[in-house]
């Protein structure tokens, strides 16, 4: 009888055993992400990668706090500090959020040994963080099961993909992009050295193809079209459609930055005299100044823009989409 006991509590404490270990196992495996998934809009990416809209939630970089990352619902509600690192580029897909930190909002204590910079990844609750890399991160972008980053450092400038789960890393090499304009296992983007043309890379195979030759900055693929900014005619808001092959300039103003959002194009004006946050239609009419002065940082989301006075990165403004009502953002 005794004998019986022992076999049962030892076949008991194996089966503990091999639960926790198949636990352990699955704590620790990524999961990897439906097909299609894009970690944050070209517009956004372009703009610093401050807020990003994923499954009615907006992830976003709080001024108030630091920079650190927050949460809140799409209608501003409810929002939650998820970490208390300064963060940028930030992209969400699948089960994770990825964001590139700069380091503690508080800068003393432990966080400041936690404060290195790097490209992580965590859980959509800002927890099991993991580095990706350490690297300076220019701008990155989630493409299906890879994070395509363009980096910078002591030797250069490089575009490299990496696998969610660090299983597979490829480098571009001889070939540096800004990989934030994808769509649909697509990424759009212009050349950085000699060459400003814009091409299309297949990401299944790795193989770009030119798309429009020209001096192109900042592509944005929606709803069909190209909007970007022409160096080789004063930085002027352009609009290409693949599909007629037109192209149409929106503005006559030189554009510093842009985003694109419900229809509505927001750009900033470079002007000495009339600097100014623009709105108007993705056709380039109904155009008003939705804020007077130098701006930047113009994030959308599918509710608000929201954008930041030049060289004050401790607040920002927002405006409900197509409104010309601005009031401050104090999530």
């Amino acid at each position: 009888m005794k004998k019986s006991i022992k076999i049962i509590i030892a076949v008991i404490v194996a089966i503990l055993i091999i639960i926790s270990f198949v636990a352990i196992y699955l704590r620790g495996r990524v999961k990897m992400n439906p097909e299609g998934t894009i970690g944050n809009t070209a517009g956004n990416l372009n703009n610093g990668g401050y807020f990003c809209e994923y499954n009615g939630k907006v992830y976003f970089a709080n001024p108030r706090a630091g920079g650190a990352l927050y949460v809140m619902n799409s209608d501003e509600t409810e929002a939650q500090k998820l970490n208390g690192m300064k963060v940028s580029n930030i992209l969400a897909g699948g089960s994770y959020l990825y964001y590139f930190q700069t380091g503690p909002v508080n800068k003393s204590g432990f966080g400041q040994i936690q404060g290195m910079k790097s490209f992580n990844r965590c859980d959509l609750k800002g927890a099991n963080q993991r580095t990706l890399t350490k690297d300076v991160v220019v701008n990155a972008q989630l493409v299906d099961n890879y994070v395509y980053m363009l980096t910078s450092g002591n030797k250069g400038s490089s575009t490299r993909k990496i696998k969610i789960d660090e299983s597979d890393e490829v480098n571009f090499k001889g070939n540096y992009f800004n990989p934030a304009c994808a769509v649909n296992g697509v990424i759009y983007y212009t050349g950085m050295d000699s060459d400003h043309s814009l091409y299309e890379l297949n990401t299944r195979t790795d193989v770009a193809t030119p798309i429009l030759i020209g001096n192109i900055w900042f592509p944005y693929y929606y709803n069909g079209e190209f909007f970007y900014c022409d160096a080789a005619n004063n930085y002027k808001l352009t609009k290409y459609s693949p599909t007629s092959g037109e192209i149409k300039i929106l503005t006559n103003d030189r554009v510093d930055c842009f985003n694109i959002a419900n229809g509505y194009v927001y750009y900033q004006k470079n002007s000495k005299k009339e600097p100014g946050l623009i709105c108007m239609t993705t056709e380039g009419e109904n155009k008003f100044v939705l804020a007077s002065g130098n701006f930047t940082h113009i994030s959308t989301t599918s509710r608000y823009v929201y954008f930041s006075e030049f060289g004050n990165d401790s607040s920002i403004l927002h405006s409900p989409i197509g409104s010309a009502e601005v009031a401050p953002f104090n999530p």
